[in-house]
């Protein structure tokens, strides 16, 4: 199971995973962030700082809440990244489809 604590204020929603992203974590992590949608949130900020690590499910999780929040009219941010983490989602050009920032 993984951690994450999430604040969410009206539509607006940030949760900041505790550990990496991985395909250990990502069914939590995605229950979570289908929990806030199917809630009314459409705006989701992702805060990395906590994670080191983002594998090929964790960059899956991403785009699917990106293309779900999408769908219902609102968007997905990705902050805090760590450098390795900022460059990843640069190479798979992933900030082309929604916010990415670094720490």
């Amino acid at each position: 199971m993984s951690a994450e604590s999430t604040t969410q204020k009206d539509n607006r929603a940030v949760i900041r995973p505790e550990a990496d992203v991985v395909a250990a974590s990502v069914a939590d992590l995605r229950s979570r962030m289908r929990g806030l949608i199917g809630a009314g949130v459409r705006d989701l900020v992702v805060d990395l700082s906590g994670v080191q690590m983002v594998d090929s499910a964790g960059l899956g999780l991403l785009i699917s809440a990106h293309n779900s929040l999408r769908k219902a009219g609102g968007q997905l941010s990705v902050v805090r990244a760590s450098t390795d983490v900022y460059e990843l989602l640069r190479t798979m050009r992933i900030h082309q489809h929604f916010s990415v920032s670094a720490d």
